[in-house]
């Protein structure tokens, strides 16, 4: 990659931002271009990447070499005009896995914790991998740490069947329950996904194999961890069997978490204390709530929830009414449309009446009012953001 100059459209995206660190440690050059100010575009610029919010035609050099596109950019994007090469970005991360020893994390829900956690594992008996996680690691504060040594550890999602470029040497699945129905239209595709990456993979780390595994106490908090600990534990045994339970387990108990997930953010001016979390399918807001609630034993569990995409609120609904009924109060925003155009039948006024049907919720009408909520709540509850989009946005502006 030395020399090269790739340009990427969504570099601000999770994963993006992690692979454009990873070019730029080839000794590339990167550029690339977003919609809207991020913590990981201001993290990219501060590693020297030149970032332009707004996207357009002219933001792309003739003399890039190759456009590397997020999936949540269009064909129609005026950046995706150009007669440039352009490769989608699992097409690129998995030519950058290429000649590896690829550790790669998939799963519903845990796979960026999991991730993380071998991550650090493997760096912590000075195993030097180069790891990709869809999240910021509090160790590293970054979603990328380069290594000098062929193992390659990767967040592998199963949208559009993305986790099948890799062929990994060891392939954890944290678990596997139906999502991303956009594209898997039923149960049974989804599960024939699974299916087909763990016939790719030489090793296959899931429930069967982990579950036997034991780990210390943790710093993140809830049952969920603890089997992401499992399956990390499980994963670095089968690729580095020469490291020691004492090593594994002095890793694990000293493990601080990621960005976004039971991720502490402050005090709230009334007394609250605010958290901020991914969740944003019914079981993984189901189990935070409940790891809300052994940990904060008396407290009030009030939820700020932003849906991710329509067919997913429209497909798993009864799931997200009765998760969302667990809080004591659930104030539900408007539907974060990311790739999807809006579905008239699905609202966030119609999920906050169908949970108020047997718990207690209200739909408010954005960032703005959600925030001037979260700024009234006492310290008799504990207040969550929670969801795919950027609902952190509010927790952060009433913490100010």
């Amino acid at each position: 990659m030395k020399g090269k100059h790739i340009h990427m459209i969504g570099i601000g995206g999770i994963g993006m931002s992690a692979l454009a660190q990873f070019y730029l440690n080839q000794d590339a050059v990167v550029t690339g271009s977003d919609r809207e100010e991020s913590p990981t575009t201001k993290m990219l610029e501060a590693k020297g990447i030149k970032v332009t919010i707004g996207q357009s035609a002219d933001n792309v050099s003739s003399e890039a070499d190759l456009i590397v596109y997020s999936d949540a950019v269009p064909p129609e994007n005026p950046e995706r005009q150009s007669t440039l090469p352009q490769m989608s970005y699992f097409e690129a991360l998995g030519k950058a896995a290429e000649g590896k020893r690829v550790v790669a994390v998939a799963g519903t829900h845990g796979k960026t914790t999991t991730t993380a956690m071998i991550g650090k594992i493997l760096v912590d008996a000075g195993k030097d991998p180069t790891v990709i996680v869809g999240s910021l690691v509090s160790e590293w504060g970054s979603n990328f740490r380069a290594g000098k040594s062929d193992l390659f550890v990767v967040e592998a999602c199963e949208y559009r069947n993305h986790f099948l470029v890799f062929h990994p040497e060891v392939l954890v699945v944290t678990n596997i329950e139906w999502d991303h129905t956009d594209f898997f239209k039923t149960a049974s595709d989804f599960d024939a996904a699974f299916a087909e990456a763990k016939s790719q993979a030489q090793i296959v780390i899931d429930e069967r194999v982990y579950t036997g595994e034991k780990v210390p106490e943790l710093l993140t908090p809830g049952e969920f961890n603890m089997q992401n600990a499992q399956a990390a534990k499980a994963a670095v045994k089968a690729i580095c069997p020469d490291v020691s339970d004492i090593q594994l387990n002095a890793s694990l108990s000293a493990f601080k978490g990621t960005w976004r997930r039971f991720e502490h953010k402050g005090t709230l001016p009334a007394g609250a204390e605010l958290y901020d979390d991914y969740a944003h399918h019914p079981t993984a807001i189901e189990k935070t709530i409940k790891a809300a609630r052994q940990k904060f034993p008396g407290k009030k569990i009030i939820v700020f929830f932003h849906p991710h995409l329509y067919s997913r609120t429209r497909d798993l609904w009864q799931g997200f009414v009765g998760a969302l009924a667990q809080a004591d109060f659930a104030y539900i925003l408007p539907v974060y449309a990311a790739r999807e155009m809006p579905i008239p039948s699905v609202s966030h006024i119609a999920l906050a009446e169908a949970v108020a049907n047997i718990g207690h919720a209200q739909a408010v009408s954005g960032l703005d009012e959600a925030t001037q909520v979260l700024r009234t709540l006492g310290p008799d509850n504990v207040a969550f953001t929670m969801g795919a989009g950027d609902v952190y946005k509010a927790g952060e502006q009433a913490l100010h």
